[in-house]
This record gives C-alpha cells, structure tokens and sequence, in this order.
C-alpha cells in the first residue's frame, strides 16, 4: 500500500462510518486489503473486526498495534467531498484514520517481515465508544502473547506531522451513575398528601459537585458532572421517582473508589431526609490509559529520528478502552496530530490526510524495533 491507496481507503472509511460492532463493511474492507497482501488474520468469533499477524519467521518478541473501527452516532456537518454518506452516523473521533494509518503499517511490515524479528499483532478492534470492545478483543486469548501495546488516536490540536506522547496518566477511568429517587406521586394541589422527589433529586444534584472538594486531593485530577435531570410527565402532577445521571472521571483508583462510596451514600442520605428512597447505579467504565515511561522514551526518541515533531498529550479526562490491553502488558497510547481545528466527537470534526502515512510509517518501524529480542 502506498501513500495514494492509504489515502483513498481513509476516505471511503470515512465516507462509511458504522457504529459499534456493526462495522460489517469496514471489517470486510480491511480483511479484502490485508489478503491482498498476504498478510495472515485471525478469527477473534466477534461480529467485527480482526487481528492480522506479521512476522513470526525469526526469534523476538511479540508486539501489538491496536486502532478502533466503530463511529459515532453524529450528523456529520464538514462539507467533504467524502462526508459519510450514512445518515447520522459519522467518524469524529479520527477511528477511520487510525483503521488506515494500522492497515498502511500492516503492509509496510509484511513487506520487510524478511528482515522482522519476532512478530506483529495488528489489532482492528470494534465498539470502543462503547468501552466493551477491548474486554472482548482481550477474551478471546489471541493476544495472551502479546508482550507491549501501541495504540492511535488522532489529535486535531496539533498540525500533522507531530506526535503526542507522555508518559503516565494520559486518559480517565470513565464512569457513569444513575441515581432514582423514589417518593409517592400526587396532584400538585395536594403535596402534603405525597412524598415529592424533586428537591431531593435537586438537593442531591448540588450537593454531588462538594464531593470532590471533601474526598479528593486538590492535586489529584477527578471531575463529577450531573449530565441528565428528569422527573414528571406534566405540570400539575407530583411525580412518583426522580432521575440523575452523570459521569465521574479519575485517574486514581483510590479517589474513584472513594467518589462512588461518597456518591452512593449522599443520595441516600438525602432521599432520606426528604422522606423518599434513592437507588443508585454505578457503570464501571474502563481504567485509567497509564501509559509506560520506559515504553514513551523509546517511542520518542524513534519519533524525533524520523523527523516528527514530539510535544507532550495534555491533560484530558476523556475515558479510552484501551487501559484493558495495559492491565495485562506494558504499552502507550500516542496521539498523531491531524489538525482540522474542531474537537473529536464534534459535527465538523475532520482529519488532515497528510497525517496519515508518516503516521503509518512510524508505528511500522516502532513495531519493528521494539519486536527485537
């Protein structure tokens, strides 16, 4: 594959975006390329998605490049010749261009896997929007031999032609909860006679955002945000229950653990004090993408080799499944910049194609590097 054919096939992703293991057209997209050049796959038994294996010839070790498949359930609103042609669903988290930017370095290793110790485990994961994806990929026990993981993802922030890359922290444990509060439905004239369970839903709403100030180091990054408040169908009616959702983000596991316990009791102690009941939820999401120091020099000093740009990630409390690869191997998660100027999961979100093959040919030789033994 080169240059022309990486960017022609970015495009036509693009232009058909699928959600979730229903990337049906993408995965036979890239199992139609990786056979055309001969490059070997794995049946992971999922709806989507694949692993295709190079190397394996001579002695080394055994490495791992993962991109994600799926879109997102967004209008596209970019006004490209090649906008998705698949209404309401669209790529604006740049997992097209990851999907090209692995399937490029697949064919540039199967085209030196003479020269290639060990071996490469491409990895064209589904549904990680979802954040389940991973846990099944992992699963399956095709990648137990797997001893380093490298991930993609687009970053619109800087120009192409840089990477991203540091090392620890580098995206949340994304948590979700729900919160009902339960009190006893009556006609609004008459609340005495019931129990309402709005201001203790609204009670509860307020008194999350203290949480963090009580029970979390200042120093220590966690966020708390009530996203969905709903309760009663009309306006003289006092509902029976009230609802909160919302999401929690942390990089410690200690400070997560310690805002579910605190969230969980705050509501029921303040449903409590309203007279009403409250059942509370919590979606445990992904760990926190740790990434390893030793792992980031390497891939650093092998991005300024071949001429990249290399500034530091920011900070974000955005949530990634990759963390399920990394609580069994070592690995780092690398933000290639794509420009385009509007943020991932946005309708004008775009990516630059002139990211894409020094992309391809970056995580191409890192992989072969890093599988000497």
């Amino acid at each position: 594959m080169n240059e022309a054919e990486l960017i022609t096939f970015f495009k036509d992703i693009h232009a058909h975006p699928e959600l979730g293991f229903a990337e049906k057209r993408t995965t036979a997209k890239v199992l139609r390329a990786l056979r055309a050049h001969g490059i070997r796959t794995l049946d992971t038994g999922l709806p989507t998605g694949t692993i295709a294996v190079v190397g394996g010839r001579r002695p080394g070790r055994t490495i791992g490049l993962r991109c994600d498949m799926d879109a997102l359930p967004i209008q596209e609103e970019t006004g490209l010749d090649y906008a998705s042609v698949n209404p309401g669903v669209m790529h604006a988290c740049g997992h097209d261009a990851h999907t090209s930017i692995m399937l490029a370095a697949a064919t540039l290793l199967k085209a030196e896997e003479d020269q290639l110790d060990g071996s490469v485990k491409i990895i064209f994961q589904p549904s990680e929007e979802s954040a389940n994806g991973a846990s099944r990929v992992m699963a399956t026990g095709l990648l137990d031999d797997v001893d380093e993981f490298y991930a993609v993802h687009c970053y619109p922030w800087f120009r192409s032609g840089t990477l991203g890359i540091r090392e620890g922290a580098v995206m949340a444990a994304p948590d979700s909860f729900r919160i009902e509060v339960r009190g006893r439905g009556v006609h609004a004239a008459q609340p005495f006679k019931g129990v309402d369970p709005i201001p203790a839903a609204a009670t509860i709403a307020l008194a999350a955002q203290g949480i963090l100030r009580r029970t979390v180091d200042p120093f220590s990054p966690a966020v708390l945000s009530v996203t969905h408040i709903a309760a009663g169908s009309t306006w003289n009616v006092l509902p029976d229950s009230a609802l909160l959702e919302g999401t929690v983000r942390t990089l410690n596991p200690q400070d997560r653990e310690r805002i579910r316990a605190e969230l969980r009791q705050l509501s029921q102690s303040v449903a409590e004090a309203h007279g009403c009941t409250a059942a509370f939820h919590w979606g445990a999401g992904p760990a926190a993408v740790i990434n390893d120091a030793a792992l980031c020099d390497a891939a650093r000093r092998l991005a300024l080799e071949m001429g990249f740009r290399v500034e530091r990630q920011e900070d974000t409390m955005g949530g990634e499944d990759f963390s399920v690869y990394l609580e069994k191997r070592p690995g780092a998660f690398l933000r290639v910049g794509t420009g385009g100027g509007y943020p991932s999961h946005h309708a004008k979100y775009c990516v630059d194609p002139s990211a894409l093959w020094p992309a391809a040919r970056f995580f191409a030789c890192l992989a072969m590097e890093r599988a000497r033994p």
